[in-house]
């Protein structure tokens, strides 16, 4: 098994990016018409909004680790049918978003409908971005809620709980004072000194919108962690510094993306323009915070669909190897049936044997026989759980070497498939089926040369490429003795040269269990001396003869690196 990976750490949405998102959206957004309301998931809702230059598309998410607001491009069609879509699209119809307004300090934005610009609200969407407590509210005119993401029931919450028809009330504001630029660096100074705490949690204290990361955009991260009495007077000046740049930021609406590692800052003066370079593009910031939570956000749902495979794959493993050791036994115990055979021999060899000898050598015949029956039974069985087990363990090959979400649900449906639990095709798969013309969709990549090669990724793509789209003239190599991807090397289209058979070979060797190694043993044989193991996984085949190569599993990087896009 790999070493755990790190995960990355998730940079939630806070009062500065939320400014900066909304500085973007009223000069494109104010006013637009609303068109459509569909659920993107179980935690986001998407509206698309039609302004002077299009439609253009938001996000509002109310997932308690990555709440967040921002214009995304246009989406799948999805989710229209969920109740919350349902009761926007028909709440919304025919108005327009004619106010964006964040009050006070707060993460809370209310987006605020009319019939037309001018005239009084018709309805107001909600969306409050406060962690675990997120929530989204469509309100009449009177504050009423008409729908909600997730009720809210007395026992959740004693002091606000809220449902469908009740009035809205503002979520509490947060602790602190508002931050203000008026004060002067003494007073300022002293309210962060009235009690002995660690920097961060005096700043967080003592001022609302003062979130955790930007305490780490204000001053060095070691600071942080330092009781306020212990701060140099030039650590005081160069945080009373940037705590004004930040407040003139605000101000002045100096909104600018800037990116390091996992973390993010909204804030700042952009760099100055020049004339080949006009400036940042509208939605800059939308676009960037939107790349941001789907790369994080994959890459987080990416390793918790990985652990489950992998947790369900290795349940089903010890089960098979159980089941075989089992049959094993039996076998074993079958092959006892010859020295049965020879005791009732030797019983029925003697010159005048009793009436006691001959029923306890039929007794001994009829034991040997059924044990010699029940060969041919356990035989097959042990077979199909070690058939079993070796599809198991290249699937876990397959699960750690996948990287996207749907690699890991194709191992999913296959799962399902060996455990013999697959139904009718859920939405998804049927979309994804769609998608790809209803076919496996391996890995294509060239040779130096421009011979193609297709690398399977799962147990269905390699039954695909080996045997049923090769073609006499094509040669498959795989990882001998070892768990990994078919790869097919279609020399029937044109001439493969020397180094064309190293290349498949070095891809065979980086997609199977030995791709930590620097060699692989590599088999390359050609199509048409493989055979299917019938009763066996998808893509299970044998072969006749074969040449054996060493591949080099790094030097396929440079392979897959200049694959085109």
């Amino acid at each position: 098994m790999p070493p755990t990976q790190v995960m990355a750490r998730l940079q939630p949405m806070d009062l500065t990016s939320l400014r900066a998102v909304l500085a973007e959206w009223r000069p494109l957004l104010l006013p637009s018409r609303f068109e459509k309301a569909q659920q993107g998931g179980s935690h986001s809702l998407q509206l698309g909004l039609r302004h002077l230059g299009g439609i253009q598309w938001l996000e509002l998410c109310w997932q308690a680790e990555a709440a967040r607001l921002h214009a995304i491009d246009p989406p799948p069609r999805q989710g229209e049918g969920s109740t919350l879509a349902q009761q926007l699209q028909h709440g919304l119809r025919g108005l327009a978003l004619v106010s964006i307004e964040q009050p006070g300090w707060d993460r809370l934005v209310s987006l605020g409908f009319a019939r037309r610009p001018g005239e009084p609200l018709d309805k107001r969407l909600v969306i409050e971005l406060m962690g675990r407590h997120s929530n989204l509210f469509l309100l009449e005119a009177d504050d009423r809620v008409v729908a909600l993401a997730r009720q809210v029931k007395p026992g959740q919450s004693r002091l606000r709980p809220i449902g469908t028809g009740d009035p809205y009330q503002a979520p509490p504001a947060p602790a602190g004072s508002p931050p203000d630029g008026s004060p002067s660096f003494a007073a300022w100074q002293r309210r962060l000194l009235l009690l002995p705490l660690p920097l961060e949690r005096s700043l967080r204290d003592a001022y609302q919108g003062v979130s955790p990361a930007l305490a780490r955009q204000l001053v060095p991260a070691p600071w942080l962690e330092q009781p306020v009495q212990d701060l140099s007077p030039q650590q005081w000046q160069q945080l009373w510094a940037a705590w004004q740049g930040w407040l003139e930021a605000l101000e002045q609406g100096a909104f600018h993306w800037q990116q390091s590692g996992d973390a993010y800052r909204c804030w700042g003066a952009a760099a100055a323009s020049t004339p080949d370079d006009p400036g940042p593009e509208p939605l800059a910031i939308n676009r960037a915070l939107a790349a941001y939570y789907r790369e994080h956000l994959g890459q987080r749902q990416l390793a918790e669909t990985r652990l489950q495979l992998r947790q369900q794959l290795q349940r089903l493993a010890e089960r098979e190897a159980r089941q075989a050791r089992d049959q094993q036994a039996l076998l074993t115990a079958a092959a006892g049936s010859e020295a049965l055979q020879q005791q009732a021999d030797a019983l029925l060899s003697q010159l005048q044997p009793s009436r006691q000898c001959i029923d306890t050598a039929q007794k001994l015949y009829r034991r040997a026989r059924k044990l010699r029956r029940s060969i041919a039974a356990i035989t097959p069985r042990l077979d199909h759980h070690r058939q079993h087990l070796a599809a198991i363990e290249t699937s876990l090959t397959y699960l750690e070497q996948a990287e996207t979400v749907e690699q890991l649900e194709g191992l999913r449906q296959e799962l399902e498939d060996l455990l013999g639990r697959s139904t009718r095709p859920g939405r998804r798969q049927r979309r994804a089926a769609a998608a790809n013309g209803g076919e496996p969709s391996p890995l294509l990549l060239h040779t130096a040369t421009g011979v193609g090669m297709q690398v399977g990724r799962n147990h269905r793509q390699n039954e695909w490429i080996s045997l049923r789209q090769a073609r006499r003239g094509d040669l498959w190599f795989h990882a001998q003795e070892l768990p990994g991807s078919h790869v097919v090397l279609k020399s029937s289209a044109m001439a493969a040269e020397e180094a064309d058979l190293q290349a498949a070979a070095d891809l065979a060797a980086h997609f199977s269990r030995g791709r930590a190694n620097g060699r692989v043993p590599v088999v390359m044989v050609p199509v048409e001396e493989l055979q299917r193991i019938a009763g066996a996984a998808p893509g299970t085949v044998r072969h006749r003869g074969g040449t054996v190569m060493w591949g080099i599993p790094e030097r396929a990087l440079s392979l897959l690196a200049a694959r085109q896009p």
